[in-house]
């Protein structure tokens, strides 16, 4: 595989015939970088009006390599051969450097280029490229890769020194100016309309330099934090904004840039939000290259990039959402708290659907970004992530409620896939003793990297030395963690069972879709026309799973198996069309006998109005099990010829002989099942306010009638 390295823009703020006598410095020795032996010039020639000057030497190098490795190869030091080719019209120069050792094994090339800066004639730019490709080289190449880019990043930041070094001696010297190249029929007459230049200074035979009296101190800034180039980075400008990076880490960087720049018409993406990219592959390229792509297809798909713009979330949810940002944690990250133990996550995933909490969690990633930017400027340094602080006070088993667990998992895969490395820490207070299982069920789907940046603190641990205050400035710990901040995050609570969703998810303005698949579905029950599900099972002891709430009337829920495969019947016909808003399917036929053709596996519950449902059945043969959901009728209680009052009640409460369900159904391995979330065990939701009468849909099926 080639190795490949492009430097940012390095910028001298020096002109170019500055820069020039310094690097000539460097040959044909240089004691500042102890690798470089020396050199010799192997041939030398010049333009015939002297703005061109090609000198190409043979230089010397000792490798730090393991004395073995160079045993091996029966070599103590590597040749390389060095074409300089400077324009003293065009002010540049170019360097051209190979290999001369072992080049039939090894291919290492080197390209630089020193130019004027575009923006001010009295600066200079340089660029650095080059290339690594090792065929063979007796067994060792792994080993010959590493030392060679080991070395390779070494002796680029040491070569900026070097450079910095001669300016710093060619000042103290008094060399602060050398004239520029002129054409040789103007040069006499250029030198008689200059006498007072060449009385002011006193020029030295080699090089043709002046030298001038110092103004001010002797001091050397060797870059510009500016970018030269829209097209460039300026290596300033990366450690200004972007913060300290390796020299392969910005070869990485603009190497990829590069590639956006010549394969995507239109914007790319910001410098940091590339480099997050890069992080969250380790400065693999090819890897992060394939994960931005993506993440763009994506962003374009969705019009997220104007998802601030486009989004406003609804009222509910600025009410309901425990979440907000709050200034800054000491190291300048924006700060955002998340009340999740006081966030009724069923309620809101019912009242507002997966799509609209999707969109609100990108749009604070996207405001999160933004907030970086801001006090990246604010502060005068690179901030390019942010602090997120978890309040678990009041989590318990209510929020591990499958279908949650879900929509968050499809959240954590979203924002991992599009926004890596945007978050700096996780600090998560009074963890309750059911966070290890939500731990245990959320941990796998977050990147090992994020991990690590996850702090914990259970009971008040997070009070004192070793908590908050080590993070946070006291002015900014929220009241509720026993700080003197006011904090305006929502505190919260039980979403209304009226404010849940009653037909399909509403389209949003862009009428773009970001989840594709919705967690419940609701439907319709007529008299007389029930809705029905059909799930088919291949395997025995497998878990069906259910999770449903009444929204309107009373139903009678049952479960049915059958061998046959049912066909589908939607009996919209038969029903008035103002009330046909949700589903209604039926797939038990009006020929089936119960008892013949199917069977009942879960005896009737009958939920009431307002109910939330949760419960799973342990299937014992293959076949097809038909999940039922029937108007309730008062008559069809057992065990009393009259009816009660409350039954009388309720089917008078019912209008139009519709009743209106919510619902979310899984199949589950029976070892995925065993231990997983026990609120999938038959009870009431402890978020759902009902009467405190136990309903109980996990039936035994020793009762149950087998089709044959």
């Amino acid at each position: 595989m080639v190795q490949k390295y492009q430097s940012p823009v390095r910028v001298y703020k020096y002109p170019f015939e500055l820069v020039m006598a310094a690097y000539e410095k460097r040959f044909p020795t240089c004691p500042e970088i102890p690798v470089f032996l020396g050199s010799e010039i192997l041939r030398e020639s010049k333009s015939e009006d002297g703005a061109i000057h090609i000198i190409e030497r043979s230089c010397k190098l000792n490798v730090d390599a393991p004395r073995l490795l160079k045993k091996i190869a029966g070599v103590e030091y590597v040749f390389f051969i060095q074409k300089n080719t400077v324009n003293w019209k065009e002010r540049t120069l170019l360097i051209e450097a190979h290999n001369e050792t072992f080049a039939n094994r090894v291919m290492v090339l080197e390209i630089c280029n020193y130019s004027v800066h575009p923006e001010n004639e009295g600066w200079t730019c340089f660029e650095q490229s080059a290339s690594l490709d090792i065929k063979s080289f007796f067994g060792f190449e792994n080993t010959v890769e590493k030392i060679a880019m080991k070395q390779y990043t070494a002796n680029i930041k040491r070569g900026k020194e070097v450079i910095e070094h001669y300016l710093k001696e060619l000042i103290s010297q008094g060399i602060t100016f050398i004239p520029r190249w002129t054409p040789p029929a103007v040069c006499k007459k250029a030198a008689s309309q200059a006498p007072s230049q060449r009385e002011s200074s006193k020029a030295p035979a080699e090089p043709p330099a002046h030298r001038n009296n110092k103004e001010g101190g002797g001091t050397c800034p060797s870059v510009e934090a500016s970018t030269p180039d829209a097209d460039k980075l300026d290596a300033d400008y990366i450690e200004r904004y972007l913060g300290q990076l390796t020299p392969m880490q910005e070869s990485c960087l603009i190497r990829l840039r590069q590639w956006l720049q010549e394969t995507h018409k239109g914007k790319i993406p910001k410098d940091e939000h590339i480099l997050r990219f890069l992080r969250a592959r380790d400065f693999n390229i090819e890897k992060a290259r394939e994960m931005l792509c993506q993440s763009l297809t994506w962003r374009k798909q969705y019009q997220v990039d104007y998802i601030l713009q486009t989004w406003r979330p609804p009222s509910l949810l600025e009410e309901y959402y425990t979440g907000g940002w709050h200034y800054q944690d000491r190291d300048g990250r924006p700060l955002y708290i998340l009340r999740l133990g006081q966030m009724d996550t069923k309620g809101l995933v019912k009242a507002l659907g997966e799509e609209s909490l999707l969109r609100h969690v990108l749009s604070i990633n996207e405001e999160g970004q933004k907030r970086c930017e801001e006090n990246t400027n604010l502060f005068g340094r690179p901030i390019t992530s942010w602090t997120c602080l978890v309040d678990l006070e009041g989590l318990n088993m209510r929020h591990l409620w499958r279908p949650g667990v879900k929509a968050l998992l499809r959240i954590i895969e979203v924002v991992e896939d599009n926004y890596p490395e945007t978050l700096g820490r996780l600090l998560i207070v009074r963890a309750p003793r059911v966070f290890p299982v939500l731990w245990t069920l959320v941990s796998p789907f977050i990147n090992e990297n994020t991990r690590q940046k996850f702090l914990i603190y259970s009971g008040n641990n997070y009070q004192g030395p070793g908590g908050l205050v080590d993070y946070l400035d006291k002015d900014v710990i929220p009241d509720f963690l026993g700080g003197e901040c006011v904090c305006n995050v929502p505190e919260g609570g039980l979403v209304p069972k009226s404010l849940y969703q009653t037909d399909e998810e509403p389209e949003t303005s862009d009428h773009i879709r970001l989840w594709t698949e919705t967690i419940y579905h609701s439907a319709s029950v007529f008299k007389g026309a029930p809705h029905e599900i059909v799930v088919e099972i291949l395997e025995g002891e497998s878990v069906i799973t259910w999770d449903f709430d009444i929204l309107k009337g009373d139903v009678a829920f049952s479960l049915f198996h059958s061998k046959r495969a049912p066909e589908t019947s939607r009996k919209e016909a038969a029903v008035p069309s103002a009330l046909t808003a949700g589903e209604n399917v039926q797939l038990i036929g009006k020929s089936w006998v119960l008892g013949v053709d199917y069977s009942r596996v879960e005896s009737p519950l009958v939920c009431r109005e307002g109910e939330s449902i949760q419960g799973s059945h342990i299937t014992r043969w293959p076949g097809f099990y038909i999940l039922q959901w029937k108007m309730h009728s008062p008559t069809a209680c057992a065990g009393s010829s009259l009816s009660r009052v409350d039954d009388v009640l309720a089917s008078l409460q019912v209008s139009n002989h519709k009743c209106k369900i919510m619902y979310y159904y899984e199949v589950l391995a029976s070892k995925e099942f065993r231990g997983s979330m026990s609120s999938l065990e038959s009870c009431n939701s402890g978020f759902s306010q009902l009467s405190g009468v136990t309903t109980s849909s996990n039936q035994s099926q020793s009762s149950s009638l087998i089709s044959r």
